[in-house]
C-alpha cells in the first residue's frame, strides 16, 4: 500500500505493463492450451476477471498520480486513457460494437507511457505545488 501512496506512477506503470502483458498473453495461452484440451472453448472466468483487477489497480494509480502531478495536462490525459481502457474492456466483455484487439492495447500503452512521463517530468518538488496545479 505504501507504493501506491508514495510512488503512484511507478505502481501505475507496473500495473499497466502487467495489464498489457495479460492482454497480449491471453490469445496465445488459451489458443494453445484450451484448444488442445477442450476444443477452443473460451478463457476461464478467473483469467477474464484479471481485467477488472487491473482496472481497479490502475484506477487507484491514476487517482493518486493525478493528486501529485505538477502538470495540469497530465490529469485529463491519465483519466482519458483509463476511461478508454475501461470502455474497451467492457466492450470486449459485452461486445457492443466490434473493435479490433489493438484498440485495447493503445490505452494500456498510453497509461504506461503517461505514468513513466509523469514520474520523470511532472513530480512536485514541494508540498504546495500540487495543491495549486
Amino acid at each position: 500500500m505504501k507504493l501506491i501512496t508514495q510512488k503512484p506512477d511507478t505502481f501505475g506503470a507496473l500495473a499497466s505493463t502487467l495489464c498489457l502483458v495479460h492482454c497480449l498473453a491471453t490469445p496465445l495461452l488459451f489458443i494453445a492450451h484450451t484448444c488442445a484440451e477442450h476444443g477452443c472453448a473460451s478463457a476461464p472466468s478467473w483469467w477474464k476477471s484479471l481485467d477488472y483487477v487491473f482496472l481497479c489497480i490502475s484506477f487507484i494509480a491514476v487517482y493518486r498520480s493525478t493528486q501529485t502531478t505538477s502538470k495540469k495536462i497530465m490529469k485529463p490525459l491519465l483519466w482519458l486513457s483509463w476511461t478508454t481502457l475501461f470502455l474497451a474492456i467492457i466492450n470486449e466483455q459485452f461486445e457492443f460494437i466490434y473493435l479490433p484487439e489493438l484498440f485495447t492495447y493503445i490505452p494500456a500503452l498510453a497509461l504506461v507511457a503517461l505514468h513513466i512521463y509523469n514520474l520523470n517530468y511532472c513530480q512536485c518538488k514541494s508540498d504546495n505545488c500540487c495543491a495549486n496545479g
